[in-house]
């Protein structure tokens, strides 16, 4: 008798795989959406709250890469 339990799952993998696009282009659209109303924010507050603003970006971005290339090797 053979252990059907064992066999892998194919349709619902490639379901997930048609999916996975749409997905990213819905969280990526809402972190659009959210990046604009932020920027207009922050525009209206003044430029030294963008100056400000610049810098934390920055310095976020250099963290996330100074992590991701100690990560990768």
């Amino acid at each position: 008798m053979a252990d059907v339990t064992a066999t892998p799952v194919l349709a619902e993998d490639a379901l997930l795989g048609l999916l996975l696009p749409f997905w990213q282009l819905v969280i990526g659209a809402f972190v659009l959406v959210v990046l604009v109303l932020s920027i207009g924010r922050l525009a209206r507050r003044g430029p030294s709250r963008m100056t400000t603003a610049l810098l934390v970006t920055a310095a976020a971005i250099a963290g996330l890469a100074t992590i991701g290339v100690l990560l990768q090797g």
